[in-house]
């Protein structure tokens, strides 16, 4: 398995980013490496604030990679070559700037108070929870601020979250 960064691993049409295509025309050369298959570090819309895995939106392609007819493309040329693709899946939080944040918050994990629910340290260092400037709760992220912890314990929310459909995963 060859895994691709996007960003950086080829850039198509000269803006400074790697993008779909750029990663198709390099397919040839991935198989000469032996690979059989791909493996997508993040491409769908993100704010960035960790390499694309705050993601905003799991339905479609950051349009600095492309599109989801590129997808399509890469997907296609890949099979020719045959390799499998394979999708980074990010399905343990999103980014605070998905609509699932705002619009179902019982899908997250949240406590209220006036102060920190405990001394809990997120990956990338200092608490695991950010207090909502909206709501004024405390949310729980295991990683950066931007990314608040689905909570999988909630039987709805969880199924909800499982229901919905995933259109990168449909064409693979």
């Amino acid at each position: 398995m060859y895994q691709i960064y996007p960003r950086s691993f080829q850039d198509s049409d000269g803006d400074g980013i790697g993008d779909l295509r750029g990663i198709e025309r390099r397919l040839d050369h991935v198989a000469r490496l032996g690979a059989d298959a791909i493996w997508l570090s993040p491409i769908y819309p993100s704010p960035q604030a960790d390499g694309g895995y705050d993601v905003s939106d799991f339905l479609a392609v950051d349009p600095a990679y492309g599109t989801m007819e590129d997808l399509d493309r890469l997907l296609a040329a890949a099979h020719e070559r045959g390799l499998r693709l394979l999708m980074d899946l990010v399905p343990c939080h999103t980014s605070t700037q998905h609509p699932w944040f705002r619009e179902h918050p019982d899908w997250y994990i949240w406590r209220d108070g006036d102060r920190l629910p405990n001394n809990w340290a997120a990956a990338f260092g200092g608490s695991a929870w950010t207090r909502d400037a909206r709501t004024g709760r405390w949310y729980l992220h295991s990683f950066y601020p931007e990314q608040p912890d689905l909570d999988w314990r909630n039987p709805f929310g969880a199924r909800a979250v499982a229901r919905k459909p995933w259109s990168p995963a449909d064409r693979l």
